[in-house]
């Protein structure tokens, strides 16, 4: 049967796996704790501060951090995450194993590293991507830069169309309407109801379940 979209384009954080509440913000409170404990922010705030601005400005220009003491907290940032494994919602592997079985491709463009993605599809279960940007990327290649989806559509002579970018945050948007790719916001990481306001107005496609997005892709 064919693709609606031959290629589906991942976010990895909150979109595929539930990494922000159990991984993310717990390694934020716990960094802030010790090096900036005037810092204080909430769970929903630090998803409201990644969705917009997102997360180089909200730790230079919100927390007050220098570029070195970023590069500090994305040291031990990279620590934490090796021994903490996010766990993929229900019903995304059902996803890319049908994607996959008819004979779709799966890229992944994400603000973790590479590395830690690898690891997550593998301890989740879940079908290697066939491409994977990273934070390792040169910071004017990650997105909200055009960048990884020009790479994506080079490599498998894909037209804009035949893409969907599916992410929870502002950025990912951002980068697949300056390509001119179909963007599915993801809603089930969160409640917040300035990101749902937002995602429903413009992206035109909103899910708030990951069953959603599996009838919009197959059935």
């Amino acid at each position: 049967m064919k693709l609606k979209y031959p290629c589906l384009v991942l976010d990895h954080d909150d979109t595929t796996v539930n990494s922000t509440a159990t991984v993310h913000y717990p390694c934020f409170v716990e960094y802030m704790a010790q090096f900036f404990p005037d810092v204080h922010m909430t769970l929903e705030e630090y998803f409201l501060y990644n969705f917009d601005p997102g997360v180089v400005e909200m730790f230079t220009g919100i927390c007050g951090m220098t570029w070195d003491q970023m590069l500090d907290e994305e040291k031990y940032w990279k620590e934490y995450v090796k021994h903490h494994v996010p766990e993929a919602y229900s019903g995304i592997r059902e996803i890319l194993l049908e994607q996959k079985k008819r004979g779709g491709k799966i890229c992944v463009v994400s603000h973790s590293f590479s590395d830690n993605i690898r690891r997550d599809y593998r301890e989740n279960d879940l079908p290697e991507p066939d491409l994977i940007f990273g934070w390792e990327c040169p910071p004017e290649q990650r997105k909200p830069s055009v960048w990884p989806l020009q790479q994506i559509m080079g490599t498998f002579r894909m037209k804009p169309e035949e893409l969907l970018v599916v992410d929870d945050l502002k950025p990912g948007y951002d980068m697949a309407k300056a390509a001119g790719v179909p963007f599915a916001a993801a809603g089930w990481a969160n409640d917040i109801p300035q990101i749902e306001q937002f995602m429903r107005k413009n992206c035109g496609l909103y899910f708030k379940t990951v069953k959603e997005l599996r009838a919009h892709l197959f059935d």
